[in-house]
């Protein structure tokens, strides 16, 4: 066996592993361009790829292996990591928000605006797990932010502007995790590390735009066997990238109805529609025949038309609007008509419409290889990608002491490398505990969740913020936040082992074992039974710390009229009102508050030793809580349903 070298930290290996075929690119960047030192294809014998996506992990990996043994072979080299990109159809987009209230006003930080886009990416992902009813991993694979607002007023950024209530609102990309996990396991039994993954939209366009064409409204549709990848620019950046299932083997598809013949018969036929020769093909039937070229065109009227209209549609649901010019790419983009129809469904002039790879060279060249194949799109973008978005020497990122998922090259922050690894806002930043709040006799109570606990970030063994900028190479070592437990506590804590009183909560008896629930009322009858027991002790009988838990006002104490000026007859003073159809009067609490509901159970009638049902309480016909306050002339009703 050949002694191989082994592969250079900056040599590129680029695999496209598309529905008909494989193709690997061997290049090294030089002069800010990519050297493609080689290329090689291998079509699949039979069908591995669903759409694009991987069917049969075996089938795709063996393939892969074959495409990087002849690779190795012509260049003597092993080659061990490889650059791979993800279709689009399993792409998910979906919009996420999230404000941050501070304290006071004050100039936003980065660090700040960093942690709002990863909560308003984590309400996305929620959002997407409740479209699609099951739980599943989500990468994010990119977003753009739609709109800041601070104060209710929106802005283009949000850095060093002053504010008190900050708003994002973001458009943010996923990939399902089974998708993502194919691609890695595909790989691992070819014998390769995944050193980079992207998405084929977003390959294709590095390779085919280059980046001063992108202050355009440029849209680049990548027209593979399964599937349609189109990705959009403007203003310098891609914008938005989506696909459509209808591709090449549709018009394959066609033929192969229309005249009887196998697949490959059909491929065949479908390459030579340029042509203006007849057509001589062998049908199922074992039959000779021959078409003409103006025959075989006529049977894919249909499906072509529909390619066009799916293109058309697609490009005017990311852009809003047909863009300034549209490239195609792959194998499918030499179909004889398409450009014409794509740029009549689009309402453009058929001159903005053209076959990419006019612009290869301005990202990749070769001393010998012919670059020029519209076909070579994504594969040349997978290479270009990674070998130009090199930062030094190597492009390995590890994240806790295993190969990073990197779903694009260029400037990544921290943030940007745990979310695409799978990571969410919660184990970024860490949440409070959720506060329980209720009322006791009388006092509404809030205690207060425990605080996150936050995450650590390291880069290199050096503590590091989510906004750093991560260079190839980086070691990251990462312990998610961990959130603070909700606040909690049972009737019995809250009490203390020393009450001996009758209790209700929500005009029920529970046992003392019972969860507090939010907004629960409480209250304890026969406080003479036994000594009454404090908030303040309960809370550390309890176990909770006393300047967590916050004792909210009383109700404000309620306006009562003026007595009358003395009559000869004038009635005790007091609160006059009826209770149960019994007139009371009850005499003014030194203290001046109101009478509640609460004190007025004991002169109901009511035995709360054997209460049969619930407790309703009712002020003037209208349901009330223990702690309605009551007035001169109020009808109360005390009874158990």
């Amino acid at each position: 066996m050949a002694e191989y070298k082994a592969q250079e930290q900056d040599l590129i290996f680029a695999l496209d592993i598309g529905t008909r075929s494989i193709v690997g690119v061997v290049g090294k960047p030089v002069g800010g361009r990519l050297k493609v030192l080689d290329i090689e294809m291998a079509e699949h014998t039979s069908r591995a790829m669903l759409d694009g996506q991987i069917d049969n992990i075996q089938q795709v990996a063996a393939l892969a292996r074959t495409v990087t043994d002849r690779l190795e072979s012509r260049l003597g080299i092993r080659l061990e990591r490889v650059c791979v990109a993800a279709a689009g159809r399993a792409l998910r987009t979906q919009s996420g928000c999230f404000r941050i209230d501070l304290p006071q006003k004050q100039a936003i930080t980065a660090e700040q605006i960093s942690r709002l886009e990863a909560g308003a990416l984590s309400a996305a992902e929620e959002a997407l797990q409740v479209e699609e009813e099951t739980r599943r991993q989500f990468f994010m694979v990119g977003y753009t932010v739609a709109q800041y607002r601070l104060d209710n007023y929106p802005l283009a950024t949000l850095l060093d502007h002053n504010g008190q209530r900050a708003e994002a609102e973001v458009v943010a990309t996923f990939l399902p995790g089974e998708v993502v996990e194919s691609l890695y396991t595909a790989m691992r039994a070819a014998g390769l590390q995944v050193a980079s993954l992207t998405l084929e939209p977003i390959a294709a366009m590095n390779a085919a735009v280059p980046m001063e064409l992108r202050l355009l409204n440029l849209a680049l549709v990548d027209i593979g066997a399964g599937t349609t990848d189109i990705a959009v620019c403007r203003d310098g950046s891609v914008v938005g990238y989506t696909m459509a299932t209808i591709a090449g083997d549709e018009i394959t598809e066609a033929l192969m109805r229309a005249f009887l013949v196998d697949f490959q018969t059909a491929e065949e036929m479908k390459q030579a529609l340029h042509s203006s020769e007849d057509l001589v093909y062998v049908d199922i039937l074992g039959m000779e025949n021959t078409v003409s070229c103006q025959e075989v065109r006529a049977a894919i009227e249909e499906p072509l038309g529909r390619l066009a209209e799916a293109i058309a549609q697609r490009v005017t649901e990311v852009n809003t609007t047909a863009p300034s010019a549209l490239f195609l790419a792959g194998g499918g983009s030499k179909l004889e008509g398409l450009r014409e129809r794509v740029a009549k469904c689009l309402g453009m002039d058929e001159r903005r419409v053209a076959t990419a790879g006019s612009n290869y060279a301005k990202s990749a060249f070769a001393d010998e290889l012919d670059l020029g194949n519209p076909e070579y799109a994504t594969p040349l973008g997978i290479a270009v990608s990674a070998g130009l978005g090199l930062l030094n020497d190597s492009y390995v990122v590890t994240l806790n002491g295993e190969t990073a998922k990197l779903f694009r090259s260029g400037s990544l922050t921290l943030r940007d490398i745990l979310l695409m690894n799978g990571y969410t806002y919660a184990d970024l930043l860490g949440r409070t505990g959720k506060n329980l709040s209720f009322t006791l006799d009388g006092r509404r109570i809030r205690l207060r969740g425990e605080p996150g606990v936050p995450a650590i970030l390291m880069i290199n063994g050096e503590e590091a913020a989510l906004t750093a900028i991560v260079n190839a190479g980086d070691r990251i070592a990462f312990t998610p936040a961990r959130s603070g437990a909700d606040a909690a506590r049972t009737l019995g804590q809250l009490l203390g082992e020393g009450f001996t009183g009758r209790v209700l909560v929500n005009n029920r008896n529970v046992p003392l074992d019972t969860p507090l629930q939010q907004g629960d009322v409480i209250l304890t009858l026969d406080p003479g039974a036994a000594p009454a027991v404090r908030l303040e002790e309960t809370e550390e009988a309890a176990g909770s710390v006393p300047a967590e838990a916050a004792v909210l006002p009383s109700p404000a104490p309620v306006e009562v009229p003026a007595p009358p000026p003395p009559k000869p007859a004038e009635p005790p003073r007091g609160i006059h009102l009826i209770l149960n159809g019994t007139p009371l009067t009850l005499p003014e609490k030194d203290s001046g508050q109101p009478y509640y509901l609460m004190d007025l159970l004991e002169r109901s009638g009511l035995d709360f030793d054997h209460l049969e049902g619930p407790v309703r309480l009712t002020v003037n016909g209208m349901e009330s809580g223990f702690s309605q306050s009551v007035r001169s002339g109020d009808v109360v009703t005390i009874r158990c349903d």
